[in-house]
């Protein structure tokens, strides 16, 4: 009887495993529209209405969507973005993050994980999540860890989606660096 309870345990810590490292993908895709949207957001713990569009106004925007303030994938996340913040100003870009967490939750989150470097957004009724296809498969209240680059036409450039933090802030970057070479080159996109 044991042996079989450990082996179903196995099993099952084997399927979550494979299932958290297998990549979601979201259904917007290069060149198409980003759905507009405006939200409360905190930034160093104030709060203000994050307005997409006035956002794109000033240059491209890296949107990204995570589960849960304050979860141990979600932080390193947030560091990740927090540490390259300047190479996204250098890049005249905006980051802003989003999950379903109330709005007092981010004002902390946005202090201590997100360092005071860039905006965090309360979706709390899941539309933004859902206008993105960014909501996780098998729990809805949750956004997939999804992120985009949004060029100021309103189009989406990249989009990258892993439940895994580790390569948002390299692929977006990578993404913006492209795109900023062929706007100083004179290029359409």
């Amino acid at each position: 009887m044991k042996r079989i309870f450990l082996g179903a345990g196995t099993l099952l810590a084997v399927l979550i495993g494979v299932w958290f490292f297998i990549p979601a993908h979201a259904a917007l895709k290069p060149g198409d529209k980003a759905p507009e949207f405006t939200a409360q957001a905190s930034l160093g713990g104030k709060v203000f209405t994050f307005s997409l569009a006035d956002a794109l106004k000033r240059g491209p925007v890296v949107l990204y969507f995570y589960p849960a303030a304050f979860t141990k994938g979600c932080t390193i996340e947030a560091h990740d973005f927090a540490e390259a913040i300047e190479r996204y100003h250098a890049l005249g870009a905006t980051v802003i993050g989003v999950s379903h967490d109330d709005i007092a939750t981010l004002k902390r989150f946005s202090v201590s994980e997100c360092r005071s470097k860039f905006p965090v957004a309360a979706d709390t009724d899941g539309q933004i999540m859902k206008s993105y296809h960014a909501v996780l498969p098998m729990q809805t209240k949750y956004a997939n860890r999804v992120s985009y680059v949004i060029t100021p036409d309103d189009r989406v450039l990249y989009e990258y989606s892993s439940l895994n933090p580790d390569q948002h802030v390299a692929n977006t970057l990578t993404a913006l660096q492209k795109w900023h070479a062929t706007q100083k080159a004179g290029g359409a996109q």
